[in-house]
């Protein structure tokens, strides 16, 4: 039976009980409930440069892929940045925008973009029905950002013209550590007690940390977080792409899946961090603070999450993008690539160019920062 593929203008369009079918539980950010959040809140809309335009893919009565997807007037809040290509194709008197993007919005968090049925039988077919929708002529360029490294592959398989961009991320992963000390008995003594200083430093500040999941996150609690993840843009001159109600709608349609981190002076609250939590994955995601403390974002952004892996059977912890500090704390760098539809073949040739160029730069970065990792033994 043949493929049809639907294209709908909005999450709401199709039943969040079909949707989710194909997701699962260790993908919040795919769930219905998080991309519905996303639009009815207003931080994804054609008025602020994201236009739905989702993907679902039919096979007679039965919905057997979904992929979520977007019409872009501008590259913030992707996290693969492509700002270079849109002026040189604007500049030679192209149209870069609209582009089409799959890809979480405002979330760098590599994870199934494509989700397929179980008892799907011709994946390959349903990539080859999906890839006439994405690779577009019409449009300047597609970008498929933070897939997981098999549907990368399938992709490719499908639509060869794709070219690829490489990136690294730092994750920590469970090695069998058992509890904090154990995970601090795997790195070298220096980094073991550099770690412990950190900690100790954040006590010695008077602040306490507490977390709490579900129900023990009450209104005035997630209300403090926003106070705090609103300071992190602020102090930048910047207004945070998520509203208060995104949040809200999340601590009532998916409240299983939110770990609050607070820090609290006395019985007073003055940082916090807010993140998501799969079956077997903890995402750090959204942070802010009231004060300045010495190490307390460490401690409330990277050490309370591996604490609470090590207490919930949770073997990754995925603390969000950037920054080689991650590295001396015990994340590991990661390889992810991205997929690029590019329509002019001109421009395609030239944009090819230059990511075979990153791409080296990334292998020469990624082999540094492992030759940089803590650990006694390599993970």
């Amino acid at each position: 039976m043949r493929f049809e593929v639907q294209t709908i203008a909005s999450i709401e369009a199709v039943s969040g009980i079909r949707w989710n079918a194909l997701i699962g539980t260790d993908q919040p950010f795919l769930r219905h409930e998080f991309l519905h959040a996303l639009e009815a809140s207003g931080a994804v809309t054609s008025a602020s440069g994201w236009t739905p335009a989702h993907l679902l893919v039919w096979q007679g009565e039965s919905l057997v892929a979904a992929m979520p997807r977007y019409y872009k007037t501008h590259s913030y809040g992707e996290y693969v940045f492509d700002w270079a290509w849109a002026d040189a194709w604007e500049r030679a008197g192209g149209d870069y925008y609209p582009k089409a993007l799959t890809a979480i919005p405002y979330t760098p968090v590599p994870g199934t973009r494509t989700a397929l049925s179980p008892e799907l039988e011709d994946r390959a077919g349903v990539f080859a029905a999906l890839a006439e929708h994405c690779c577009d002529e019409r449009l300047s360029s597609w970008h498929l950002l933070f897939a997981e490294e098999e549907e990368v592959s399938a992709w490719e398989s499908a639509a060869p013209r794709l070219l690829e961009r490489h990136a690294v991320q730092f994750q920590w992963r469970d090695d069998g550590y058992g509890d904090f000390e154990g995970f601090l008995a795997a790195l070298n003594s220096r980094r073991r007690k550099e770690i412990r200083r950190e900690r100790r430093r954040v006590s010695e500040q008077g602040i306490s940390l507490h977390r709490l999941t579900g129900a023990e996150i009450d209104a005035p609690a997630l209300a403090h977080f926003y106070r705090c993840y609103q300071m992190t843009y602020l102090e930048r001159g910047q207004r945070p792409y998520l509203p208060f109600e995104f949040f809200q709608r999340l601590h009532r349609t998916m409240p299983g899946t939110l770990v609050l981190i607070q820090a609290r002076a006395g019985d007073r609250s003055v940082a916090a961090a807010l993140c998501l939590q799969g079956d077997t994955t903890l995402y750090g995601r959204y942070w802010g603070s009231e004060v300045e403390a010495d190490c307390l974002h460490f401690e409330t952004c990277y050490y309370q999450g591996i604490e609470h892996c090590l207490a919930n059977g949770l073997t990754l912890f995925d603390p969000g993008t950037q920054g080689e500090h991650k590295l001396t704390r015990g994340f590991t760098p990661r390889r992810l690539r991205s997929l690029h539809f590019i329509a002019d073949p001109d421009f395609r040739r030239a944009v090819g160019r230059f990511c075979e160029e990153e791409r080296r730069h990334v292998e020469a970065y990624h082999r540094h920062a492992r030759e940089r990792l803590p650990f006694r033994q390599a993970p």
